[in-house]
């Protein structure tokens, strides 16, 4: 996951986290030590956003040269373009190969500092670094925002009335428009994050959900609250598999309290997520495939 760019840190720190990858597959630095490739110790895409971008060409406005491009398009002229992009694309592998020179100096540097320490010591340091993320143990889904739509959930004996759907204009904590985010889920929450970024957009509590599903294939939604959230992504049963998890995990911990039985809802209406299910803090083990390194 880290290296898949899903635990938003610093370089400096994913360099500290390669080093520790080092010492705990190879011990002390040592000349003769394996080398793994910079790709398998460092996220490749940190060192792509360090190239300049492709040159922007604005299009010409004279009618004139619009033809003469064509004219030429399949002789001299096309030559001569495929020669610029061919020679631009040399330097930038060459400057990609500078960057990654440079960073895989960087991090024997710090694995040189790390002489001594043994393979528990390196693993337990790694996590503990990951550990410092706030959704460390979430499971990460690239999800696209489409809608954030308002709804009436308020439930009436066993009926429940829905606002109509309108068009995306509402105003929400993730702002408007489709949106490209991650959406994680954890054994406490719920939350959105924009790529890259620390912190999340917003955070929902187990017990704020109202219900979710699949609209189709391709399409998910979240209820919370007030609000119906329609997320576009092709993980549609992997994140409905893995909330019924968590959501099963706390109706358990609250189930061992005595309680009424709860009424069941028609089968013919949405999920309905029970309230009051936010898990009590303590430890827990993330499941099978999150993203702790």
């Amino acid at each position: 996951m880290v290296l898949r760019g899903y635990v938003p840190t610093s370089e400096e720190t994913l360099q500290t986290l390669a080093a520790l990858r080092l010492q705990s597959l190879n011990s002390d630095f040592s000349t003769h030590a394996p080398f793994p490739r910079l790709e398998e110790l460092f996220p490749p895409h940190v060192l792509h956003a360090r190239l300049p971008p492709p040159p922007h060409r604005a299009p010409s406005k004279c009618r004139g040269a619009r033809l003469r491009a064509g004219l030429l398009a399949g002789g001299l002229w096309g030559q001569a373009l495929a020669k610029q992009r061919a020679e631009r694309d040399q330097r930038l592998r060459g400057r990609l190969r500078e960057e990654g020179a440079s960073t895989m100096a960087a991090i024997v540097e710090k694995w040189k500092l790390l002489q001594g320490m043994g393979r528990p010591e390196a693993m337990a340091a790694y996590v503990a670094l990951v550990r410092e993320w706030p959704g460390f143990g979430s499971t990460l889904f690239d999800v696209d925002l489409q809608a954030v739509r308002p709804r009436l959930g308020v439930v009436q004996g066993q009926s429940w009335q829905w606002a109509t759907l309108t068009p995306l204009s509402l105003q929400s904590p993730v702002g408007s428009g489709p949106q490209h985010l991650w959406l994680g889920i954890g054994a406490k929450a719920v939350s959105l994050y924009k790529p890259g970024e620390p912190e999340p957009l917003d955070s929902f509590c187990y017990g704020r959900i109202s219900s979710f599903g699949a609209s189709d294939s391709s399409t998910f939604r979240l209820s919370v609250e007030d609000r119906d959230m329609l997320f576009e992504t092709s993980q549609v049963d992997e994140i409905a598999q893995l909330l019924n998890t968590y959501l099963a995990s706390a109706s358990a911990q609250r189930l061992t309290r005595p309680q009424e039985p709860p009424t069941s809802p028609p089968a013919s209406e949405p999920t309905v997520v029970p309230q009051g299910l936010c898990p009590v803090a303590g430890p827990w083990r993330p499941p099978v495939g999150s993203s702790h390194s």
